[in-house]
């Protein structure tokens, strides 16, 4: 076939770099975010951040007449009982219709913004923090290998100790038997598992009390034992651990009570005390590093009103060096006025990006405070039903950015702080045709549950009848897999003596 040229007509979306940019954003924690926004300020000399206070910062944002030197502006906070509902806001296509003509199609926005290769600071940064930035949470060998160098102890008594040490795991219990330990030890010391279970008699009076147990009965009793001689029922507390443990766990009290002749009210007395113990004591110690939840929205309550404003904290308050964007000459095509040129126009969209993502953050925030007004004001059985569709369908939206915008994102409230996403729910239908959502379901088993009498607690049966009886129909199944969401154990064994 002879090669030909042929004309064709045809339509296709093409995602720009700096289009591609603004969704990246927008799906960026707080965090996420921050540190984003000093990648990008490392990288383009045309961008920096306005100081706390810069009067100069503020009339910028009140001028949007000043395109030489924009910055990143809050939207107003919206006062809901104000809100008038138009139908559908800003399509997203908005966005390909901000881009100035004059951005350059063929830059790629990682062709100007390098990932940064160390984030270590220079000598001469007085701010750095090496200890906060690079230490760990304390871990329960640490704890336990503190508390060993505090007692004497022989060279071979202590290398038994740091086997035992290294043998228990994150919950305090001993793993491994005393037999392989043993093993593990170096033959040249000559050690006897007389001499590892004296060692590990040792372990088990470190804080926290019951570490080192083999097993969960010899867990609490090391925990009774170092209780006060003359508390309240110890004696049938430490019986009941040592002989009878499997019968408590399957709550079978009355042959509890014959097996440990016990009457009604001291073995009430004894599962009391046991109770208090703490059947995971290494869990008390940190093992891991904290994490910090950075709101992005606020939501308060003003008078009989509810006002939502993004936090100022989690904004970046970035805008263009106005020393640096005068140095740029329109006409001048020189390989500097070039490069400040370009990375002015790529500043610019990086700030029309973070502009448009407050925005847009701000838009779903107060559809879901519009929604999700019953909660606010009433708890969680005043949950309505919500999905993604519902929100992009009221700001005009796609789903697929409405769960962006809500993903890592978290609003502020009376009642808390909540990811957006613990606003959407599924529902079930009701007697009446209407719709309830899951997560009041969840607050009514919570609360049904909380007042059930304890000798003769619910079924997952009779808490389906008792909401069938307020009009919301649910399986048995249903009551089941969100019983187990909230951890709340079967009724078998939440059944306890009065």
């Amino acid at each position: 076939m002879k090669p030909t040229l042929v004309l064709k007509m045809g339509q296709q979306l093409t995602m720009t770099p700096q289009l591609q940019q603004a969704i990246r954003l927008l799906q960026l924690s707080s965090l996420d975010l921050q540190q984003e926004v000093q990648e990008a300020l490392e990288a383009n000399p045309m961008l920096e951040m306005a100081d706390e206070g810069d009067d100069d910062f503020s009339s910028r944002d009140s001028s949007s007449d000043n395109e030489d030197a924009p910055a990143v502006t809050l939207p107003e906070p919206v006062a809901l009982d104000s809100i008038e509902q138009h139908g559908h806001a800003e399509e997203e296509g908005n966005w390909n219709e901000q881009i100035p003509s004059e951005l350059p199609v063929d830059t790629q926005w990682e062709d100007v913004y390098q990932s940064s290769a160390s984030s270590l600071p220079s000598n001469d940064d007085e701010d750095w923090d090496f200890t906060s930035r690079t230490g760990t949470g304390e871990t329960l060998q640490s704890h336990l290998e503190w508390q060993l160098n505090l007692i004497p102890l022989s060279e071979t008594d202590y290398q038994i100790a740091i086997a035992l040490i290294d043998g228990i795991n994150a919950d305090g219990y001993l793993e491994e038997s005393l037999e392989d330990i043993l093993a593990s030890l170096d033959p040249e010391l000559e050690v006897e598992l007389d001499e590892v279970e004296m060692v590990l008699h040792r372990i088990q009076q470190f804080e926290p009390v019951g570490i080192g147990a083999r097993d969960l009965s010899e867990c609490l009793l090391l925990q009774l034992r170092q209780l006060p001689a003359d508390t309240p029922s110890l004696d049938q507390a430490i019986r009941v651990v040592r002989d009878h443990l499997e019968l408590l766990g399957n709550r079978d009290f009355t042959q509890l009570m014959r097996r440990s002749k016990l009457k009604e009210d001291q073995l009430r007395d004894a599962v009391s005390l046991i109770q208090t113990l703490n059947p995971r004591p290494g869990a008390e110690i940190a093992s891991g590093d904290a994490e910090y939840v950075i709101p992005d929205v606020i939501v308060r309550r003003d008078s009989q009103r509810w006002i939502v404003e993004l936090n100022q904290e989690s904004v970046p308050k970035v805008r263009v060096n106005s020393h640096y964007a005068s140095m740029v000459r329109r006409a001048d095509t020189s390989d500097d006025n070039t490069y400040l040129r370009n990375h002015l126009q790529e500043a610019r969209w990086f700030i029309k990006s973070l502009q448009s993502r407050n925005e847009t953050l701000m838009k779903v925030a107060t559809q879901i405070v519009e929604h999700q007004r019953g909660f606010l004001e009433y708890g969680e059985e005043a949950m309505k039903p919500l999905v993604l569709h519902d929100i992009a369908e009221a700001v005009g939206m796609h789903e697929s950015t409405i769960s962006r915008v809500t993903t890592q994102k978290f609003m502020h409230t009376p009642r808390g702080i909540f990811e957006l996403k613990y606003f959407f729910s599924s529902h079930v239908g009701t007697a009446e045709g209407g719709e309830f959502s899951s997560t009041a379901i969840r607050a009514l088993i919570r609360k049904l549950v909380a007042a059930e009498n304890p000798k003769k607690p619910l079924s997952d049966s009779k808490i389906a009848g008792l909401l069938e009886e307020q009009g919301i129909d649910v399986a048995r199944r249903t009551i089941a897999k969100y019983r187990e969401s909230l951890n709340i154990a079967p009724s078998s064994e939440r059944k306890r003596l009065v």
